[in-house]
């Protein structure tokens, strides 16, 4: 059975008033949700009010889930569209200080590497994510969509609602603009 299809199988469960079957569905996809939302939101409290928001507001909607798209895409349209109310109703922040959405130098430092090789990447990490910060708002949802979360570039058109040619641009102009930031950085001989 594939991932989908156990998700509509627990759709279809939870849409029958089974509140196990939805639970099930939180448990999978939360971390996910909150890894999304923590890219757009600085305060980890309001990522977790954020999350659960999402879901309530899934749950209420489960109903009306006709599964069209699967249901994580679904799920995560809600949680941007969460973020977007949030981010309408505070000042614009975006953090990329989750595990998996941070371009950390210090993550994986070698025994053998130099003071001046660990500034180097200390100063592209902070680089690449002052870029990645810099960048418009659908251009770096969609790319780190597509980086972090490894997203396809289907699934990403799904929740950004708009066609897959779209998001492949989007890309490209995010890519394009990254490297034209980290050049400098990189010695002006990275393409």
């Amino acid at each position: 059975m594939s991932e989908r299809d156990a998700d509509a199988l627990l759709v279809r469960e939870a849409q029958a008033g089974r509140r196990a079957a939805f639970d099930m569905l939180v448990l999978k996809y939360q971390r996910r949700v909150e890894r999304l939302l923590s890219r757009s939101v600085s305060d980890p409290d309001d990522v977790a009010d954020l999350c659960q928001e999402t879901f309530l507001a899934a749950y209420h909607a489960l109903p009306g889930f006709r599964g069209d798209s699967a249901f994580y895409t679904w799920v995560y349209r809600i949680a941007i569209n969460t973020a977007q109310r949030h981010r309408a109703r505070q000042r614009p922040v975006t953090s990329l200080d989750d595990d998996e959405g941070t371009f950390d130098a210090d993550a994986h430092p070698t025994d053998d590497a130099t003071p001046e090789a660990l500034l180097a990447s200390r100063q592209l990490a902070v680089g690449l994510n002052e870029a990645v910060e810099g960048l418009a708002d659908d251009q770096r949802r969609a790319l780190l969509l597509r980086e972090v979360d490894g997203l396809s570039y289907e699934e990403i058109a799904d929740l950004m609602d708009c066609p897959p040619g779209t998001v492949r641009s989007r890309i490209f102009r995010a890519r394009e603009a990254l490297a034209a930031r980290l050049r400098p950085l990189l010695g002006g001989g990275w393409r």
